[in-house]
Order: structure tokens, then C-alpha cells, then sequence
């Protein structure tokens, strides 16, 4: 290869690299932004009585299902009821002020989350999605 032709291909890989050290350079700009427009899109939830959370919230948002499961699983197989992730427990605590409910608008607590997740929510189809107080009273 002679001089001027490895200089022409050494020129014609710097141009290569510059739109993809660009288009990196744009990716790394557009993720660092992310943060801020990350909090105009969460969803607006009425959290309920709120407070002090069984959990952190940041591990309860990644594993309520998990916590869910599993008591459920120590209820239906060892009759153990009432324990500290209990359904009942987190309606009670994040049911509307409003309505006593989780589930009603994108609003509410597990409504909002659920939806925007994408995620099918389906535990009130056979659990009561009020706050046990409101629903005893009810009967």
C-alpha cells in the first residue's frame, strides 16, 4: 500500500468515527437528561395515608408482587393471616383519602402504577380494592 492511499484511508476512518463519536456524544446528552423529564411523566398517585412504607419504597415498587406472593402463599398453605405484606395492609394504607379505594382512575394508587407500567392488574378481581374499615362498615 503506498503513502498517499493509507493516508486516504486513514482520513476516510477518521470521517467514519466522526458521526458515530457524534451520535454517541448526542446519546450520552439525551440519557443524562433523562432525570428530569422522568418526574413530568411518573404518574400523579393519591398515595393514600401514606407514611412510613413495610419497605423502602424504590425496593417496593420492584418487588410488592413478590412480598404479595409470597404471603399469600404462607396464608393459603399454613392459615398465617394478617402479616407485614398483607393485601389488606396495603390497601389500607394506600386507599384515596377521597374514595377509600386503590382502584378507580389513574390517580389512585395501585390503578396508576399499574397502568403506567403497562402492567395487567388483577388482584381485585377477587380481593376487595377498599380500605377494610370502609368495607366492614358497608356490610
Amino acid at each position: 500500500m503506498s503513502r498517499g492511499s493509507l493516508r486516504g484511508a486513514l482520513q476516510l476512518d477518521l470521517l467514519a468515527t466522526v458521526p458515530v463519536r457524534i451520535t454517541l456524544l448526542f446519546i450520552v446528552l439525551l440519557l443524562s437528561m433523562t432525570p428530569s423529564w422522568a418526574g413530568s411523566l411518573a404518574p400523579k398517585l393519591d398515595i393514600g395515608l401514606g407514611g412510613q412504607c413495610v419497605n423502602d419504597p424504590k425496593f417496593m415498587r420492584k418487588n410488592h408482587m413478590e412480598m404479595l406472593k409470597h404471603q399469600r402463599d404462607e396464608t393459603v398453605r399454613q392459615g398465617i393471616r394478617g402479616g407485614k405484606y398483607s393485601l389488606v395492609e396495603c390497601v389500607n394504607c394506600h386507599a384515596s383519602k377521597k374514595d377509600n379505594n386503590v382502584l378507580g382512575s389513574n390517580e389512585h394508587f395501585c390503578q396508576g402504577c399499574h397502568a403506567y407500567a403497562e402492567v395487567k392488574i388483577d388482584c381485585f378481581e377477587c380481593h376487595s380494592s377498599k380500605r377494610k374499615v370502609v368495607a366492614e362498615a358497608a356490610k
